[in-house]
Formats: structure tokens, sequence, C-alpha cells
């Protein structure tokens, strides 16, 4: 299976071991990714508040780039460019699109959030098909975050209050993923860096419900996601003088996981808080 591949600016830098993961689970799976050629940053958090026509248009210039390959389907890892991607198709074939310089010349791939591809019932099968090593004693909560799936007239995610790929992701692999309250709330994205201490409150909030629950570790999608939970654990157990150090694990992680794939532990070395006693005392890795 082809597919056109839209990474993203982190996962060439921060996020390299979701990259990583990302392209060894789809190789295994026989899925080609062709990434769009000259591709340029979505504009991400910053450039709607700034430049609404200038947001639009560097979404457009990638779909334009994307349609080029005849690929049905854009696989997009990085939720929030898969957002501004999606606002750029709705603005330039839903709304007409007039007034922007970037046109299409041709329809824009179908564009795929990362998590809810592999959550298709082809792709769960295919899941099931190739276990391992199923995650039996692992409970795990899903976190989603904002991005994914609103606003929901652009993302036409049906579940966009309580989605559900990475809780079937989780299942089909044999793991628990538990119910909680907090799948889409926000863990602060860039206030770590402008107003941490209301970040530190943010994701607190997260560590302490998934710790009430009952999870043993935090499933993600998102990397942004993923660097705020995962590297301020220490500051943000002091600032709420409690202890809760939950491993901070990408869906992808535990698809090569439950898989066996060889570089599974390549990935999670790279992680701050360090989730391998945890899956040693399950017995996923030795």
């Amino acid at each position: 299976m082809k597919v056109t591949y839209y990474p993203g600016c982190s996962l060439e830098g921060t996020a390299r071991d979701y990259a990583d993961s990302i392209h060894d689970v789809c190789a295994h799976f026989g899925i080609e990714l062709q990434e769009v050629p000259d591709w340029n940053c979505c504009g991400a958090t910053a450039a709607h508040s700034i430049n609404h026509k200038a947001s639009i248009e560097l979404g457009a210039r990638n779909l334009k780039l994307a349609a080029r390959q005849s690929n049905a389907d854009m696989l997009v890892p990085c939720p929030l460019c898969y957002n501004r991607l999606k606002t750029a198709a709705w603005a330039l074939e839903e709304k007409g699109g007039g007034d922007y310089d970037i046109q299409l010349d041709s329809p824009a791939p179908r564009i795929w959030d990362l998590a809810n591809f592999f959550a298709t019932e082809e792709m769960l099968n295919k899941l099931g098909e190739n276990l391992k090593k199923p995650l039996d004693d692992l409970k795990v909560v899903c976190y989603y975050g904002c991005m994914a799936s609103r606003p929901p007239h652009i993302t036409k995610a049906p579940d966009y209050e309580n989605p559900q790929s990475m809780d079937r992701i989780v299942k089909a692999l044999g793991g628990k993923a538990l119910p909680w309250p907090y799948k889409t709330d926000c863990c602060g994205a860039s206030l770590m860096v402008t107003r941490p201490d209301m970040g530190y409150r943010l994701v607190g909030k997260l560590y302490d419900m998934a710790q009430r629950v009952g999870a043993q570790a935090i499933v993600v999608s998102c990397q942004m996601c993923q660097a705020n939970l995962d590297m301020y654990q220490k500051q943000i157990e002091a600032e709420w003088g409690r202890s809760f150090a939950p491993p901070i694990l990408y869906f992808t992680e535990l698809i090569g996981l439950a898989c066996g794939l060889p570089a599974v532990e390549s990935w999670l070395s790279r992680h701050m808080a360090d989730p391998r006693p945890l899956l040693r005392e399950v017995r996923l890795v030795a």
C-alpha cells in the first residue's frame, strides 16, 4: 500500500523517536510512506492567530504538492499538522477558496490522523494477526489532546468529545484502555514555555486522573502532548507535592512492542520518564 506522508517539522527534530516508530511500524505492515516533496511548515499553532490567509496557504501548498502524488490517502502523524491541513482543505474545497492565492489543481487526498488510520477495521485486523507479545497485563489511559478531533465541522470526527481510535488500537493489541474523563483536555501546549505554572497545573490534572482510574501509563498520538507529559515530571511533582511519574507512550510504540519489532528499545530509550521498568514488570521487554 502506498500512501502520501506529511511528517511535519518536529518529527524531524525533537520527535525523532516517534518518527522512527512510525516508519518501522508502517514498513512492518507493508505501508510505503511517500513523503510530500518539498513540504513546508503547516503553520502549527501560531500562523492562524497572526495571518489567516497565510495560515490557509501554508497548508494549501502542501495539499497541492500531495495531490500530485496520486495516492488516495495522506497520513499525518502530528495532530496539529492534521488540524491545519484539514482546515486548509475545508477552506479551499468546501468554502470555495476564492480568497486565497494558492488553489488545488486536483482534489486533495483523503487526510488521515495517523491514529484514526490505524483504527480502521482493516488495520485493526492486521494488528490482531501480527501479535507476538499481547499487552495482556498493561492498563493505560489514552490521551488525545485538543487538535485531532476539533472543531468537528472541519475534522468530521463523530466522537470528538470521546475519541476511540487509540482505545481500539490498545484493545486490538490485547491491552486494557481504561475510561477516563480527560481524553481531550489541553496539555498546555506552548504554555510550558511562556507560563509553566499554568502548564504544570494542566498536566498535573492529567497525571492525577490517570492515577485515580488505575492507569499504569498514558498513551498519546501527539508529540507536543508527549513532550509536555514526559519532560516536566519532576517539576510537576514538586508543584503538586505528589509522586506521579507515569510512562508516556506513543501508540506506535505499543504496536511495535506487541508485534515484536526489534527497534522498540531504541525508541523507548529516548524518553525522559523511562517506560522500561514498567514494561519489564508486565513482561513486554527483557
